[in-house]
């Protein structure tokens, strides 16, 4: 063998410093994917089927994934803004899941189409029959919901998650400019009224009356999923694109070193 063929290759113990350098950043970068992608999909969230527009009607579905390997999601309330009551409030039956409707009277009575309401839905609650949201599934539970405030962007609702280990988790946190909440509680964006503002509430009579399409409100949760599951696989790419660049980075530049 040649000096210069010797020379030309070198130590394994010299590339070995880089080449670990290059898997620290892959795993860097794909535990920043899960930390990017784990939050976005933990908590208990709200979402419309369609639009949810300020002083109209919409269905909405409040989606629960089940954050434990090891318990069951067995219990779900969903407790309404008190500062924006709703006056009608009606969930769609969930196979193996009973449903109770709460309310409560108003400090002040609402005007509803000529009519005087004193009372108003406070919370939801859902009471899994049997084994509820076992690990590693989600459960969607939609509702028909309005009048929507016109003088509001949003809604906030707090939900209270129970395991069958006895764990309670609250999703109460409003959320704040800036600033992401350890526990967000679910937040209902409201769109501005369209033409004389009754168009969302006359397009969703169907739904608040319990006729709504339940094709359509299939086709609607599982564009919701498919949407999150996208994204997460997103971010999952490019993640290992960032590993893989680390470590071609941390070969190169060892051979290089070697050489000069």
């Amino acid at each position: 063998m040649s000096v210069d063929n010797v020379t030309a290759v070198a130590p394994a113990s010299s590339r070995r410093p880089w080449a670990v350098r290059g898997s620290v950043l892959a795993v860097a970068a794909a535990a920043g994917v899960v930390l990017l992608a784990g939050p976005a999909s933990a908590h208990v969230s709200v979402q419309p089927q369609g639009e949810a527009a300020q002083g109209g009607y919409a269905t909405v579905n409040f989606k629960v994934p089940n954050e434990r390997d090891d318990a069951s999601t067995v219990k779900l309330e969903i407790n309404f803004p008190a500062d924006h009551p709703l006056t009608s409030v009606m969930p769609q039956p969930v196979p193996g899941w009973d449903v109770k409707v709460t309310k409560e009277k108003l400090d002040k009575p609402l005007e509803s189409h000529g009519n005087k309401i004193t009372e108003a839905v406070s919370k939801v609650t859902w009471t899994a029959e049997k084994d509820g949201v076992a690990p590693g599934t989600f459960q969607q539970f939609p509702v028909s919901l309005g009048a929507l405030p016109d003088d509001a962007d949003q809604l906030v609702f707090k939900a209270i998650q129970t395991y069958d280990s006895k764990e309670v988790v609250r999703w109460i946190e409003e959320p704040k400019e800036g600033e992401e909440p350890e526990s967000p509680a679910p937040v209902l964006a409201l769109t501005a009224a369209s033409g004389d503002g009754h168009g969302a509430a006359s397009d969703d009579k169907s739904a608040a009356s319990g006729h709504g399409d339940d094709a359509e409100k299939a086709s609607s949760e599982q564009a919701a999923e498919d949407s999150s599951d996208s994204t997460a696989r997103i971010l999952a790419v490019v993640g290992i694109l960032i590993g893989l660049a680390g470590v071609a980075f941390g070969v190169l530049s060892g051979r290089r070193r070697t050489t000069s």
